[in-house]
């Protein structure tokens, strides 16, 4: 049954809906770019499903072609997909290296002398935005990312519009698993607003 239940989320998660979309749990006052044109730009490419193919704002590196963009997490999360929409021709990155839980790099010293959990070659040419699916145990409990963009198609800048990921939030269900504790005697005494979220949360949780 359990089997069933992950094929079926996955399917889900493919479909092109937004019912598994992370965007609302990224901190986004704190994530932040490196060797970025407006370092300001970084959040900019956290944007809701709705606008993943949005144009008008994205992030173009600074000296060269490599950009980092480092991602904290209100709470943590599972992640199964990382969506991208990158530039066109000669600004398309064609390479991304992802780092789980590592806020301590800070440069790109620190990115080169540290092996990635995941390293993607991405697609050129396209124009919509792309899901790389992520099948490493790194990200089954992640609350930080570092994305590591570069090697660019002309070799100078790169540019991205968009960054999203598609997952579930690992956080929520260790919650939800405590308060299942709580004696029958004072369940009852728990705010109102606990008990909603508590079968809110329940009825998001996909069987395992």
């Amino acid at each position: 049954m359990a089997s069933t239940d992950e094929n079926n989320s996955l399917a889900a998660d493919l479909s092109g809906t937004d019912q598994a979309n992370l965007f609302p749990y990224i901190d986004r006052d704190n994530v932040y770019g490196l060797n970025l044109v407006v370092p300001e730009q970084a959040k900019a490419l956290f944007k809701p499903w709705s606008e993943r193919e949005d144009t008008t704002q994205f992030a173009d590196s600074g000296i060269d072609d490599q950009m980092i963009i480092h991602v904290p997490f209100a709470q943590n999360v599972r992640i199964k997909s990382v969506i991208l929409k990158l530039g066109r021709g000669e600004m398309t990155p064609r390479h991304l290296k992802i780092f789980a839980n590592y806020p301590n790099i800070i440069d790109f010293t620190d990115a080169e002398n540290t092996k990635p959990h995941l390293d993607i070659s991405l697609l050129e040419g396209g124009t919509e935005a792309v899901e790389y699916p992520l099948r490493v145990a790194a990200f089954t409990s992640v609350n930080s990312l570092s994305l590591y963009f570069g090697d660019s198609v002309g070799g100078d800048q790169s540019r991205v519009y968009y960054v999203g990921f598609k997952g579930d939030s690992r956080t929520q269900r260790k919650g939800a698993t405590k308060k299942l504790d709580i004696p029958a005697a004072n369940a009852g005494d728990a705010p109102l607003v606990d008990r909603v979220k508590q079968n809110a949360g329940g009825q998001q949780m996909t069987a395992r």
